[in-house]
């Protein structure tokens, strides 16, 4: 084999193995990529179907109810505008309450309720997470704009 031939096989193998490096760090990426959406979002039908993403907003007052078995809880998350049902089957965050600020990770189902596996709470009284205080100051602005 020639030398002309030995370089460019060697470099035709060198892109082979970084074409397949590169795939598989672009699958795993995809895999671990996890989207927020508001509630008024989920509403309209942005947020994915069938696939993993964060709902986030204010646990609404009043609808929080505890299941017989202790573990599960049902809950409303609202941006003011829109309300989405939450369901979570674990142990809540400390801060965890009604009026306050909360972020799910989880699924929606095909009957509407958002079945979360993991609920992240505020850890103090000034911290909300940016993209709920964000969907939260638009849909205030889009209420008091609507009106007449």
């Amino acid at each position: 084999m020639k030398n002309r031939h030995k370089r460019l096989a060697l470099i035709t193998g060198g892109l082979a193995v970084f074409g397949i490096a590169t795939a598989l760090v672009l699958n795993a990426f995809q895999n671990n990529l996890v989207f927020f959406f508001t509630p008024t979002q989920v509403s309209a039908g942005e947020a994915p179907k069938g696939q993993t993403f964060r709902v986030g907003g204010m646990v609404q007052v009043g609808s929080v109810q505890r299941q017989n078995d202790g573990l599960t809880v049902k809950f409303v998350v609202t941006d003011t505008a829109k309300i989405i049902p939450v369901s979570y089957t674990g142990i809540l965050p400390d801060l965890f309450s009604e009026g306050k600020g909360v972020v799910a990770q989880g699924k929606l189902g095909v009957d509407g309720l958002f079945r979360a596996e993991e609920v992240l709470a505020k850890h103090d009284e000034n911290y909300m997470p940016p993209e709920a205080q964000h969907a939260l100051d638009e849909a205030a602005k889009n209420t008091t704009t609507a009106r007449p």
